[in-house]
């Protein structure tokens, strides 16, 4: 099984380019399972779900957050979809998942997204 993971997607350039090159990258490769941060597709800061439901039409299967996972009050409207992860290291009670586990080809894939606490 081979997963990608793209790291900071920035900006409208950023999921521009992911939308011109992610097909064939993945077509390339054979990629089965993707996952993109996208906590900074929004301006620079933060997502809104207008990115985050391209992203998946894009043939992203998991959206990870982190420190400007709250930069967009939007996200509050979608921050239970079971393809967006928010750091597990956050407080308790905090909305959102911090990992979830997914099904592709007969496989289970855990995804946790964490992040570094100064």
């Amino acid at each position: 099984m081979k997963i990608l993971a793209i790291g900071d997607l920035v900006g409208d350039a950023g999921l521009k380019k992911l939308s011109e090159e992610i097909k064939k990258i993945k077509e390339e490769n054979n990629i089965d399972f993707t996952i993109v941060n996208g906590e900074n597709v929004a301006d620079g800061m933060g997502i809104t779900k207008k990115h985050f439901e391209e992203m998946l039409k894009l043939g992203v299967d998991v959206v990870t957050m982190g420190n400007h996972t709250w930069g967009k009050k939007d996200i509050f409207a979608f921050i239970d979809d079971p393809k967006l992860i928010r750091p597990a290291n956050y407080p308790n009670g905090v909305c959102g998942k911090g990992y979830n586990i997914y099904n592709c080809r007969d496989k289970k894939i855990a995804v946790i997204n964490l992040i570094r606490k100064n």
